[in-house]
């Protein structure tokens, strides 16, 4: 599919200025067939820092791009889930491994009782969005609140190509923080905002998306966003956007003589354009400091000033690592394509969100760096610009942040290790052999531990990148890489556009490797069966079939590569190795002579392959005696 770009010709009465579209790239809506809705959104809200309550507005001007008519349309209404007797609040209660984040331990060392924080909560710690009206076109809808979803039947339906205008009055109130949002977290940030206004659901090729908020991620619709937020003038913000009116903020970011306010409050107006959330964070304890990254966006850094002096010094040390990490990112990937990106202390691990992430900020330097802005910064790819369905295929998300995670942790620290995924490895294979795996179409919510979705998102989505490197060859990956981003940005991708997109450039097909690592739970395990003088023989015990690189040691102390082909690929990938026929998968064992005689066989020295038994994949010849 063509990547072109082009302007909708009407946005309705919303026209965003000129200054914000120009900082990004437009959104691809409809070429060649493909298509995806979008969803602008002009919001206005009024936050009372004493009781975390909120008023707020909503105009969202959607354009149905979908060959579909359409009669009803969702919102999600996150904070919903803070309530006692939510989804979010039984899972807790249920699951058998919860995150400690999620509930309180009352049993005694060793001996676990967990009782869910949600389940505490009283009337005025509880999170909500209530809708006090709504309205297309200026007809008063009719809606229904299912726990974190509002059901609305349309007025008039929804043609193909046409633009409707949604109207919202809403009210919120802001939870204690428990996961991702809240207010007055263990890091006393007084507002954590994520997840925080009503939001309309995707609707895509495969119809709506309308998922309850349980415990894991998004998926949302492109738009350019115009935020107001007003709140107590001693506030400083950060997060998603552009600010529009510094001269009368302040607070960092001037660029000339700040206008005097008599008013207790201050209104932030911020534009997003091009994005598909919007976070932001508050408090009136914030430092905020800017860097410009060479040749990239501008790094904002928002954290407490009432910190420890080392742990202050420690977030002035992150900045430049975190500007060298925006430009590995962007070289590795594909250029960031906005001009701004923040970092805030959001005192609740790390989350990713549109143009920034919120962090813990109390940390070392050293978790702060490798261990959080790593990855959060990685889902600025993997995450809010090729924004896979993460209910779906989470490990998209998780797995290929992870991949450049740790790439980019091993070139910044030259540890130069032949597998610097191997971790990710470790855990996968772990899951694997304990019988316990469910495959990686597993729908977030509903693998049956929380370890279980970790090691299938984070370590086996990780693995299949790696892995895939293995099969197709180092330098096709990172072609591969480049061109799933040029071609899938802003597009939604789907699992078969990483693989087409690894076909195209490689010429290997690989359709086998999709299907069995990720939509099963076969596992690869290969074996050196015997040795004979001049004669190897490998077998293949588990069901995944894979091509093998061999490496003999003769016995006059040379070293020979061999590489086998799986016939499934009807292709090789470059390798200086000596080729061999290929390897069908069907039969379970393989022999090859040698030009001299053999003193060790081992299969796969680079250890990228996913074998879960590695112990028979080194045979010397005289223990075969």
């Amino acid at each position: 599919m063509k990547h072109t770009s082009f302007l909708l010709s009407c946005f309705v009465c919303f026209l965003l200025t000129s200054h914000a579209i120009s900082q990004t790239p437009q959104i691809v809506y409809k070429t060649d067939g493909y298509w995806q809705q979008q969803a602008d959104y002009i919001m206005e809200i009024d936050m009372n820092v004493s009781t975390y309550q909120f008023t707020g507005k909503q105009k969202i001007i959607y354009t149905n791009n979908s060959p579909d008519v359409l009669d009803k349309v969702f919102y999600h209404l996150y904070f919903n889930a803070f309530q006692p007797g939510s989804e979010m609040d039984m899972k807790a209660q249920t699951i058998a491994d919860p995150s400690k984040r999620m509930v309180i331990n009352v049993g005694e060392k060793g001996d676990p009782i967990y009782e869910s924080k949600i389940a505490k909560l009283q009337p005025d710690e509880i999170g909500y969005i209530n809708v006090i009206a709504l309205s297309q076109n200026g007809i008063a809808l009719n809606y229904n609140v299912e726990g974190t979803v509002l059901e609305v039947q349309l007025a008039n339906t929804i043609q193909p190509g046409e633009h409707v205008e949604f109207d919202m009055v809403f009210k919120g109130q802001v939870p204690d923080q428990i996961r991702r949002s809240g207010r007055s977290n263990l890091e006393n940030v007084a507002l954590s905002m994520s997840q925080w206004y009503p939001k309309l659901a995707e609707y895509d090729d495969e119809g709506w998306h309308a998922y309850s908020y349980i415990g894991r991620e998004f998926y949302g619709v492109w738009g350019n966003y115009d935020v107001k937020i007003t709140i107590d003038k001693n506030y400083v913000l950060g997060g998603t956007g552009y600010l529009q009116n510094p001269n009368e903020i302040g607070h960092g970011y001037e660029t000339s003589k700040v206008k005097p306010s008599k008013s207790d409050k201050l209104t932030w107006h911020f534009i997003a354009p091009n994005v598909h959330d919007f976070a932001w964070a508050a408090d009136p304890d914030y430092n905020h400091d800017t860097l410009n990254v060479e040749n990239g966006p501008t790094l904002h850094f928002l954290y407490k000033n009432t910190m420890a002096p080392e742990k202050l010094e420690n977030w002035k040390q992150l900045q430049p690592k975190a500007a060298k990490l925006m430009t590995y990112y962007s070289d590795l990937v594909g250029a960031y394509p906005y001009k701004q990106y923040s970092i805030i202390q959001g005192g609740d691990g790390g989350m990713e969100y549109g143009m920034c992430t919120l962090i813990n900020g109390e940390d070392n330097l050293e978790s702060m760096f490798r261990s959080t802005v790593s990855h959060e910064m990685a889902h600025t790819w993997f995450q809010f610009l090729l924004a896979t369905n993460e209910a779906k295929h989470e490990w998209m998300d998780e797995g290929f942040s992870t991949y450049i995670e740790y790439k980019a942790m091993d070139d910044f620290y030259n540890e130069n290790k032949t597998n610097p995924w191997k971790r990710s490895y470790s855990r996968y294979i772990n899951i694997a052999n304990s019988g316990l795996e469910q495959p990686q179409t597993t729908y977030a919510d509903k693998y049956e531990l929380n370890n279980l979705y970790s090691a299938a998102s984070y370590h086996k989505g990780c693995v299949f990148l790696a892995q895939l490197g293995y099969v197709i060859g180092e330098d096709n990956l990172v072609k591969t890489i480049k061109k799933y981003y040029n071609n899938f940005a802003f597009k939604h991708p789907k699992p078969i556009d990483i693989i087409r997109t690894a076909e195209k450039i490689s010429g290997i097909e690989l359709d086998w490797y999709l299907i069995d690592f990720t939509q099963t739970t076969n596992t690869i395990d290969y074996a050196v069966k015997s040795i004979d003088t001049k004669t190897v023989t490998l077998e293949r015990i588990g069901l995944m079939a894979m091509p093998i690189d061999v490496r003999i040691t003769y016995t006059d102390g040379s070293v020979e590569d061999f590489y086998i082909p799986l016939r499934q690929m009807r292709g090789e990938k470059p390798t200086s190795a000596t080729l061999l026929k290929d390897w069908a998968w069907v039969f379970p064992t393989y022999s090859f002579k040698t030009s001299k005689k053999v003193a060790s066989v081992q299969i796969d020295p680079s250890s990228l392959m996913a074998d879960v038994n590695s112990e028979d994949n080194l045979l010397l010849k005289d223990k075969n005696n």
